[in-house]
């Protein structure tokens, strides 16, 4: 339990909360960020956070003073972020949050209240962890919502990467560094980010551990995870970086490649090819009893249990279906939905289909239409190669497009902020990256 516990710390190092003290020491200012304060008590605890992860190896952690200045980059951020998110009106419900808790405790094979307990039991407190959680799911949303303002995907395009030939399946699992220059960067900060660069994939070659030399190294989002940026399609990932995984051998890094924000390092950690894209898709029929003014979820509930009676005694489903159902869409059709995707009517008819076997007819389940029972009629799996193929190509130049925007905009954000480092040793190095981007 430790373990897991210890990795969902990780997960959201920059949200997590601290012990509490019975008596903590005056506190100061490490860094000013526009009108809000990075505290050295914030700093201090996601640095033990970092190393509780790394008891065991801990000399994959740079010097401490090196691994301040990283956790302060990202928690002065991270507050920006949250800030930028708040101002422009990005909201996230109480809801969301309760949903997003219960995806991790499932995720653990735990329920909420032992989740709770778990986190309180490594002396984190859980408020304090529930409003981080909001803030980790508030910054997703500024990310989509910069994408969808931002950035645009022409049909030609789309034409253009199926004509050439370059939507290639298969899969790349990376470790990655990047050394980033400010925008407007001078030749002397250039300079600077290849000897940085250089320099990482001399450790990495003379034995350092890929990950130590992220977290040490790495100006990323990823960097306190090692840099492992996980399988990725091939053509989520920029073509320079697929071009140069492709001439490693699994395990090897590759030397410093420029990019437009700075020098990058690539580790090849997996590479797995893909065949034909097949989607099982089901074939069901419904009967709906909506919910209203009038007719409360108890009469809905009470209505469809009896309908459901009805149908296992021997009624036929299509015939109950045509004289009670109230989606207009389906009833006249016997309650066929027709053939789709798992997810194509929701994630509540997704639950209940995957416990379901051919026949079957299900126990009455709620939506926000009302109560509903759905018969299972057939599955089958189809290769949907041919059907995908537009929509993964608008995906992955917009996935593209959008992960290189949003570095972007990061990088405005931080240059127009006022942020004051006060942290002994990076206030130097901060007006240093700032007078490059002026």
């Amino acid at each position: 339990m430790k373990q897991l516990l210890v990795g969902l710390a990780l997960a959201l190092l920059v949200f997590t909360a601290p012990p509490r003290a019975a008596a903590e020491p005056l506190d100061r200012i490490v860094a000013v960020v526009n009108e809000d304060v990075v505290l050295q008590s914030e700093l201090d605890r996601q640095v033990a956070t970092l190393m509780t992860q790394y008891a065991n190896n801990p000399q994959q952690l740079p010097p401490r003073d090196v691994l301040e200045r990283q956790l302060l980059d990202r928690l002065i951020l991270q507050k920006l972020q949250v800030e930028r998110a708040e101002g422009t009106g990005v909201k996230v419900a109480d809801a969301e949050v309760d949903q997003a808790l219960t995806r991790m405790a499932q995720q653990n094979n735990l329920d909420v209240s032992q989740l709770r307990g778990a986190i309180e039991q490594q002396g984190i407190n859980y408020d304090q962890f529930r409003k981080n959680v909001h803030d980790q799911l508030l910054v997703q949303r500024l990310r989509q919502r910069v994408a969808q303002s931002r950035v645009q995907v022409s049909d030609a395009e789309i034409d253009s990467l199926i004509k050439n030939g370059n939507l290639n399946r298969g899969q790349l699992h990376l470790g990655y560094i990047v050394i980033s220059t400010p925008d407007g960067a001078t030749p002397d900060q250039i300079d600077a980010a290849r000897a940085k660069a250089e320099e990482a994939k001399k450790q990495i070659d003379g034995g350092m551990d890929f990950a130590a030399a992220a977290i040490r190294y790495s100006n990323a989002e990823n960097a306190l995870q090692g840099g492992d940026l996980g399988w990725r399609n091939r053509n989520e990932l920029p073509p320079a970086l697929v071009e140069a995984a492709d001439k490693l051998q699994e395990g090897q890094t590759s030397e410093p490649l420029r990019g437009p924000n700075g020098f990058h390092l690539i580790k090849l950690l997996g590479k797995r090819e893909s065949g034909a894209e097949m989607v099982t898709e089901y074939h069901a029929r419904h009967i709906l009893i909506k919910t209203s003014e009038l007719v409360s979820s108890e009469q809905a509930e009470k209505t469809i249990e009896g309908i459901r009676k009805r149908v296992l005694a021997g009624e036929d489903f299509e015939k109950a279906a045509k004289e009670s159902s109230q989606d207009e869409a389906t009833a006249r059709l016997g309650g066929d939905m027709g053939w789709f995707p798992l997810n194509g009517y929701g994630t509540r008819v997704a639950e209940t289909l995957k416990a379901m076997s051919k026949g079957q007819v299900s126990e009455p389940f709620q939506t926000e239409l009302g109560w509903h029972i759905m018969q299972l009629v057939d599955t089958r799996s189809t290769d949907k190669s041919g059907e995908m193929e537009r929509e993964q190509a608008r995906n992955i130049l917009f996935q593209r497009k959008a992960e290189d925007d949003y570095e972007s905009f990061l990088r405005q954000m931080r240059s127009e902020a006022y942020v004051e480092i006060r942290l002994p040793g990076a206030a130097a190095a901060d007006a240093a990256n700032k007078s490059g981007s002026s």
